[in-house]
């Protein structure tokens, strides 16, 4: 299956916010082990690229589709799909947004574009987006989803941030094609401390919530 036929299947997407990942191979199999196979390494991470080498080029171990999250130049771009990137994520639209939409485009790989309101839902499917991932999510809360499903039938949409155990239901019921799952499944501690049981426990814990 492709990155999005993924994301309809499992429904989530996790996103690795750490200051360190002891083991991003290992990291990856804890998490397919709990039923989330798309897993987002971001920029936010030092040395991302390593990292992301090391998750691409034993994915066919593991079973996880890795991508680059908090991407906001081209070079950025470039520098995730040469290290093996299967899809890129941006915050929101910067200035380089479209040469990002290029670069992902040149590639053939999903790009997920940031935005937060309607016009920039707009922008971002201009800019020829596979999905869209509203940012910050809870802020609005699961009705803004529902409220953008009129406009935009049928557009895979994904919250993102505060997006949590007790609210991920909600944001799928309201329209969402998938959800992004942070810290309730990958603490910056677990993934340091290369904790993968309890990351494999939460993981499924959160999978759980999403077919109540």
């Amino acid at each position: 299956m492709n990155t999005l036929e993924l994301l309809r299947a499992d429904r989530v997407l996790t996103v690795v916010r750490a200051p360190e990942i002891s083991d991003a191979r290992d990291l990856c199999a804890a998490l397919v082990a709990g039923g989330i196979h798309v897993v987002e390494l971001t920029y936010t991470t030092p040395d991302l690229p390593r990292h992301l080498e090391r998750a691409a080029s034993t994915a066919t171990e593991t079973g996880a589709v890795v991508g680059a999250g908090t991407v906001q130049t081209a070079a950025q771009a470039t520098q995730a799909i040469n290290a093996g990137a299967q899809f890129l994520v941006t915050p929101g639209q910067g200035p380089e947004a479209a040469a990002i939409a290029d670069t992902a485009r040149t590639a053939d790989i999903p790009l997920v574009l940031g935005a937060f309101t309607p016009s920039e839902v707009m922008t971002a499917l201009a800019l020829g987006a596979t999905a869209v991932k509203i940012f910050p999510a809870h802020h609005l809360g699961p009705k803004y989803f529902k409220d953008l499903n009129g406009p935009f039938p049928g557009v895979p949409l994904i919250p993102s941030g505060g997006v949590n155990l007790t609210n991920a239901h909600a944001f799928l019921k309201a329209g969402a094609l998938a959800v992004s799952a942070g810290t309730d499944v990958v603490s910056p501690t677990d993934v340091a401390t290369a904790n993968w049981p309890t990351i494999t426990t939460k993981a499924k814990s959160f999978r759980a919530t999403l077919h109540p």
